[in-house]
């Protein structure tokens, strides 16, 4: 889901390892612990790249990552699950429940847990709070409803990531739900199909379309998309539609990672998950990455913290019962597909 800028994490992170599918990402013989691999959802590239760098400065030990979709990554994962190259694995609800169904997940307790109350369960904890919302180019202005989206003027030129593949565009089709019941949010993605320009695996690629005026709207996330604005100067605003009463509600939509079954080098997975929930790596999420700490004890007051709290005021979040979602997921999914291509 995330950011298209690939991690350069200087002499300190061996190279992104790009795409899907495929085995190797993993170091091998005396060098698989002293380099921890992570698969993870794109966006988190700023705060990774700090961390990372003090992480590896503690202990010794490298990072790698391979970035994809948040459904991707667990794919993956599965993929792999014989011959497992990933420590950690970090992405987007309800594809981490997904990984704890399949077994992909083992159970570890990251010291701090307890006081993390967004996402959690015994083999996953979320390291990042986040939540979805829309982004329009700056022609565009800012769509004030979802029935402003139907309008024919973005026709071709309005296009939001798929369901069931990455984690916003997931998010899309629950928030729908919600606002919509499940019937109404299909009638409406049908409608909306006719100015949509076509899938995407990733959110992340949607922003420099949109910043290019390739396409107006796009949907995203707060983090994601006010790290872009502000360290790619990307030509485009945060905005969070209405609903028919009027009401802006958005979705909680955390980062949350767990260690991988058959981790290479599963005692520095723990260590670097270990590292990431600490107060002193949370008090940073929102200074390096507009990111909101997951420990409810950490209180940033930092310039980004504040313009997150900005950039939502007026907003309601709502957060689902992920296992629900989990259990409809293949069904809904599946409706979806019907739904957009009748």
């Amino acid at each position: 889901m995330k950011k298209l800028k690939p991690l350069l994490i200087a002499a300190l992170l061996i190279p992104v390892i790009a795409g899907c599918g495929g085995t190797g990402a993993a170091s091998t013989g005396s060098d698989a612990k002293k380099t921890v691999t992570v698969y993870t959802a794109d966006g988190l590239a700023d705060w990774y790249r700090t961390r990372f760098e003090a992480f590896t400065a503690k202990t010794g030990i490298k990072v790698q990552t391979v970035e994809a979709g948040s459904g991707e990554v667990v794919s993956r994962l599965a993929k792999e699950k014989s011959n497992p190259q990933a420590d950690v694995v970090v992405t987007l609800p309800p594809f981490i429940q997904k990984a704890s169904k399949d077994g992909l997940l083992q159970k570890y307790a990251v010291p701090g847990s307890e006081n993390v109350k967004s996402v959690k369960a015994d083999d996953y904890v979320a390291v990042a709070n986040n939540y979805l919302c829309f982004i329009a180019n700056q022609q565009a202005g800012t769509p004030k409803s979802f029935e402003e989206l139907l309008d024919p003027k973005f026709k071709g030129k309005l296009q939001y990531s798929t369901p069931g593949q990455a984690g916003d565009g997931t998010a899309v089709l629950l928030l729908l739900q919600h606002l919509m019941g499940k019937q109404g949010a299909l009638d409406y993605l049908r409608k909306l199909e006719a100015n949509n320009v076509g899938p995407s695996a990733s959110t992340g690629k949607l922003q420099p379309k949109v910043s290019k005026g390739e396409i107006l709207v796009a949907n995203g996330d707060v983090q994601m998309n006010l790290a872009s604005i502000s360290v790619d100067k990307s030509a485009f605003g945060i905005f969070f539609p209405a609903g028919s009463d009027g009401k802006k509600v958005t979705i909680a939509l955390p980062y949350v990672m767990g260690l991988a079954t058959g981790a290479p080098n599963s005692d520095g997975g723990k260590q670097l998950m270990d590292f990431l929930l600490t107060t002193e790596s949370q008090q940073t999420l929102a200074s390096d990455a507009f990111g909101l700490p997951a420990r409810d004890d950490v209180k940033p007051t930092d310039a980004n913290f504040q313009a997150v709290q900005k950039s939502m005021a007026g907003v309601e979040a709502w957060s689902p019962d992920w296992s629900a979602v989990l259990a409809d997921l293949d069904a809904d999914v599946a409706a979806y597909n019907k739904a957009i291509q009748g």
